[in-house]
């Protein structure tokens, strides 16, 4: 997608609990169309599309 997230990389294991360092990787999965989303009731809607089919 075209919004890239960085992973930072840490000495102590604990900075790697921290919920913005563990959504890096799912952030980057997500298709294109969810991130691009005009509003965020359309980015809820496509993210629950997107997610319905990895299930």
């Amino acid at each position: 997608n075209g919004f890239k997230l960085k992973e930072g990389r840490f000495r102590l294991d604990i900075r790697k609990k921290i919920f913005t360092m563990r959504v890096v990787k799912h952030w980057k999965r997500l298709p294109r169309e969810v991130v691009d989303a005009p509003s965020l009731g359309t980015f809820k809607a496509r993210l629950d599309g997107a997610l319905s089919n990895l299930i």
